[in-house]
């Protein structure tokens, strides 16, 4: 399975999906430790994520895939919404715990 193939695996086999650098537990930089925070805070009970400095295939490949620079990067039901900032943005807006709503409702 080819890189590509496998991010696309992992954005859509997934409601929510952070790839970041770290854990959700051990973030290893801030805009990744602001991106968890505010999915936990906008009521994401779990989300799936993926640390990017362990797997540099996905690292070199995300930015392609998604045609998005930076990490961290979140997807909803297989979309891209964007960085750390986006993020916030959309939390302090109330948008992003709809969306997270929206995408833990069963199916």
């Amino acid at each position: 399975m080819s890189v590509m193939d496998r991010i696309k695996a992992e954005v859509e086999g997934h409601p929510i999906v952070l790839f970041m650098k770290g854990t959700p537990q051990f973030p290893m930089c801030g805009f990744s430790s602001r991106s968890v925070q505010a999915l936990k805070n906008a009521g994401a009970a779990r989300f799936h994520s993926i640390n990017v400095l362990e797997d540099p295939e996905i690292r070199a490949n995300l930015p392609r895939y998604s045609d998005w620079p930076t990490f961290p990067q979140l997807f909803i039901n297989g979309e891209l919404i964007g960085g750390c900032d986006i993020t916030v943005e959309l939390l302090e807006s109330g948008e992003l715990a709809r969306m997270v709503s929206e995408a833990q409702k069963p199916a």
